[in-house]
């Protein structure tokens, strides 16, 4: 840390929504130099602080001061212009347009008029020399690997001459290698005198980058330390409220026979020649690097893509399944891995979310019974926890884990036989992913046979009966004995 003087000052922020008391009071204070973690369970109020601070929601109450000097920001260039930049989980990049035309979108270099693409590129070059990347400067934003992508957002935060840069899970998508380069890139920047305001849920990470944590639950600040002085498990007791002994639950259920067997799956070179059995009350994972086609095998089973060989049988009976409907029909259920691409319509409310796959019972001569719904869809409100403030609420203004929490369920209704589990708890809060975990035993317990993909390997040492891991499409290995495997002979499976 390079200044004694905070660089950013946020003091008694308050925000609310209709119904919704999303911050009380919350302080914020960040030095030149440093990093400051910023975490919380799911909804604790952690994305609308940093929009208040992006300029996207303007607090109700409270003070923003930059280098000393109090503001005020209405919109995000306001924010932008005092040099803070937001880089969402979500990026903020036109698909078709090249990483030189991003980075200047909206402020182009022009002469006499016209853009100056040369002087543009030049730039751009220099801004990714920067930062030890070296990018496609021709090639549009949609064909860049997700890394190189967040390379552009922190370019274009460079060339804003942002002093203060927020991150909102930055790794949730990178691989093992694509975050320790992202961690070297957030190290060169503190040593530039940047502060980062680094938000995330994978507490490994914190310790690895952070210089200090700060925690908010239910709106309020409940606390900050030296991550020095701080373990995992005090981290944790401040995020929910209450001790957690255990990330992962004790479980201890009997294992019966076959329930899903696949054999010979293939399409392609994304999955070859795939096959495996998951047994009644047994969690099996798949895991591997990303990109071993451990989703794609999923799709296949699900129907959602067409495969070019390979049977799927449930309890012994073969299956032709041909189409999602298909599998929904045979009570296969999928929790995609991108719920908010694929599991969830975000603009329609979350009553409307969970009746959409269960139309054929909650429906009577055409028409939805709408009371059926809201008292079916009411109970699982109250099974799962789900902090909504009524059933008409939009699905995209739920927190991830609350989000996640619809979806499952939506196909909890439908109590299918066999659920896949695609990254279950991926930008969840501990706090819920526990919940998740306890849920998932529940499930086992009662007879059904759940796959889990993940890419966190405590989660899968943690959870897992069995695993079977994945490299270039192909099963490369199987370990039976999950509570005995380590994170070692997984990876070694995993670059075979």
């Amino acid at each position: 840390m390079t200044d004694t003087a905070p660089l950013l000052e946020m003091r008694g922020i308050v925000k609310s929504f209709p119904g919704v008391q999303a911050l009380s009071g919350v302080d914020l204070s960040l030095r030149s130099g440093e990093v400051l973690a910023l975490i919380g369970e799911n909804g604790a109020g952690k994305s609308t602080l940093m929009k208040v601070l992006g300029g996207a929601h303007r607090a109700n109450e409270g003070t923003i001061a930059i280098h000393g000097r109090q503001t005020r920001f209405h919109s995000p260039h306001e924010s932008r212009r005092a040099g803070v930049a937001v880089i969402y989980q979500e990026f903020n990049l036109v698909p078709g347009l090249t990483s030189v035309e991003n980075i200047f979108l909206g402020r182009e270099v022009t002469r006499a008029g016209f853009v100056a693409q040369q002087e543009e590129r030049k730039r751009a070059a220099a801004l990714f020399k920067r930062l030890g990347a070296e990018i496609d400067l021709a090639a549009p934003c949609r064909r860049l690997t997700t890394a190189q992508q967040q390379l552009v957002e922190i370019a274009k935060a460079l060339a804003f001459d942002a002093r203060i840069l927020v991150m909102d899970e930055p790794s949730a998508a990178l691989t093992s290698h694509e975050v320790e380069r992202l961690f070297e890139i957030i190290r060169d920047l503190k040593r530039q005198g940047i502060g980062i305001i680094y938000v995330s849920h994978r507490l490994g990470e914190i310790f690895a980058i952070a210089d200090r944590v700060m925690v908010l639950r239910d709106g309020k600040h409940v606390g900050e330390r030296l991550i020095g002085q701080i373990t995992r498990n005090e981290m944790i007791e401040m995020m929910v409220g209450r001790e957690l002994k255990d990330e992962f639950p004790p479980r201890s259920v009997a294992i019966g026979a076959p329930r899903l067997e696949v054999a010979g799956l293939r399409r392609g070179r994304v999955v070859r020649d795939v096959s495996f059995a998951v047994r009644r009350g047994e969690i099996l994972a798949l895991t591997g690097l990303v990109g071993a086609g451990r989703t794609e095998t999923v799709r296949l089973i699900f129907g959602a893509d067409p495969r070019e060989a390979g049977e799927i049988r449930l309890d012994g009976k073969a299956l032709a399944i041909r189409s999602p409907r298909d599998a929904i029909a045979a009570g296969i259920g999928l929790l995609t891995e991108d719920r908010k691409l694929q599991g969830l319509v975000l603009g329609h409310s979350v009553r409307d979310n969970f009746g959409l796959p269960n139309l054929t019972w909650l429906s009577r001569h055409g028409f939805v019974q709408r009371r059926r719904e809201r008292e079916d869809f009411g109970r699982y409100v109250n099974r799962l926890k789900i902090k909504v403030p009524n059933q008409e609420q939009r699905a995209g203004n739920l927190s991830g884990g609350n989000q996640q929490k619809v979806v499952l369920a939506k196909w909890l209704a439908r109590n299918c036989d066999i659920l896949i589990f695609d990254e279950p708890t991926r930008g969840i809060d501990v706090g819920a992913k526990y919940e998740i975990y306890l849920l998932m035993n529940e499930l086992a317990a009662a007879g059904k046979a759940i796959v889990m993909i993940s890419s966190e390997l405590p989660e899968v040492l943690g959870m897992a009966d069995r695993i079977l891991v994945m490299h270039e499409g192909r099963v490369t290995g199987e370990i039976t004995d999950a509570r005995r495997a380590t994170q070692e002979q997984i990876m070694e499976l995993a670059h075979a």
